[in-house]
């Protein structure tokens, strides 16, 4: 059995997007080696993360817990080994070398429309730090792409009503009448 992954998925996919098609208008020269700023560079979520801030960052979003290293590494390998379908990517500051933003798309198989595919986007968070800086609509973009990249025939997301006018500057429409949900109650 070979080495664990050190990246959450191929980082060539990444070099492949043609931020041309972008469906909303990003910095100049945006890739995903080039955030906006010579130091800001998208690429997978990496194995190490874990000590670059990454369980940090999710927390300005939402509730993390307390991740140990072995769980986190534990849902690293379990998400890698569902080929295909986890893409987290992750903006670094090569400066501080910190993950200062990210986001997750969710690839869906289906069997309707011809067994298409149906994008996910998830855990979109900029830190506090870095707001302003067009990182939240770059990430975004990113996944939008790599969702058309990789075979999606649409792509969607939740999220709170505040944040409604940030994702239709960025080419989503909002929708209320379909979006439902049922929390449950933690297992401990």
């Amino acid at each position: 059995m070979g080495a664990a992954p050190s990246q959450m998925f191929d980082a060539g996919l990444l070099k492949e997007l043609d931020y041309s098609k972008a469906s909303v208008s990003l910095p100049t020269n945006t890739d995903a080696s080039n955030c906006n700023n010579e130091n800001l560079k998208m690429r997978p979520l990496a194995r190490a993360d874990f000590d670059k801030g990454y369980l940090e960052l999710l927390k300005q979003l939402t509730e993390v817990g307390e991740i140990t290293r072995e769980a986190f590494e534990a849902r690293f390998d379990e998400m890698v080994g569902v080929k295909d379908t986890y893409y987290v990517a992750v903006v670094e500051d090569t400066t501080t070398g910190r993950v200062v933003a990210c986001g997750t798309l969710l690839v869906e198989k289906k069997y309707i429309h011809q067994c298409a595919k149906r994008g996910h986007i998830e855990d979109i968070v900029v830190d506090d730090m870095y707001r302003g800086k067009q990182l939240g609509k770059i990430v975004v973009e990113t996944l939008k792409l790599l969702s058309e990249h990789v075979g999606c025939y649409k792509v969607t997301l939740d999220c709170a009503k505040t944040n409604v006018g940030f994702y239709e500057k960025c080419g989503f429409s909002f929708d209320e009448v379909h979006f439902m949900w049922c929390r449950f109650p933690p297992k401990h």
